[in-house]
């Protein structure tokens, strides 16, 4: 049996630090997984910018509710998930996807937890566990899964590298170049009919 693991930002939604960085005017957080693959590293650096600028949880959650997801995901998702099991796996937080869970008709989504202060603050965030793509693709391929991966940044190469097909979408230049093996994909129809023809 086959189950599809797509990423979650930059795929099928806007990559939200990056939108965050736009309408709090903090240009530092436009880095992404794209940018830094140390993702411990990158979010210790993210939640010492939050302190220094006194912006917590709420303030990001406000940009989270004026998000939609990329135009035509909701389409792709839900013809994907009218064929095969799909499954998200993100490195992002729950109390930043459920909103945009929502407006994506709830498919199955794995992520992470940050640990917030009463008021607010983001002091801290917990990994479901070590690896979590990886070790999650690992895990279903151990029940008989047949697994298949697409993303767009150094965090989604292990799940890719690891399934029986691997696509990389919307993703950087060096990436594309670094990585030539996985077929790069810019639009949902060529995506979808990629997807369909590895099943």
């Amino acid at each position: 049996m086959n189950i599809v693991c797509l990423d979650m930002e930059g795929v099928i939604t806007p990559e939200i630090w990056i939108q965050f960085s736009k309408e709090s005017g903090i240009p530092e957080l436009k880095r992404t997984t794209r940018d830094e693959p140390d993702y411990d590293k990158l979010m210790k650096w993210r939640i010492g910018i939050l302190k220094e600028h006194g912006l917590g949880l709420k303030e990001i959650q406000d940009t989270i509710s004026r998000i939609e997801p990329l135009p035509g995901a909701k389409e792709f998702l839900d013809e994907l998930r009218s064929i095969t099991q799909v499954l998200i796996l993100s490195d992002t937080f729950e109390q930043f996807a459920m909103p945009l869970m929502k407006k994506l008709g709830y498919p199955a989504l794995f992520c992470n937890t940050l640990e917030v202060a009463e008021n607010g603050e983001i002091t801290g965030y917990k990994m479901r566990c070590e690896k979590s793509k990886l070790t999650t693709v690992k895990a279903l391929q151990s029940v008989g899964f047949d697994t298949i991966a697409a993303g767009d940044s150094f965090n989604d190469l292990g799940m890719i590298q690891a399934s029986k097909a691997g696509f990389l979408f919307r993703t950087t230049e060096q990436i594309k170049k670094d990585y030539p093996q996985y077929p790069a994909f810019e639009d949902y129809g060529e995506f979808l009919a990629a997807i369909k023809a590895a099943l």
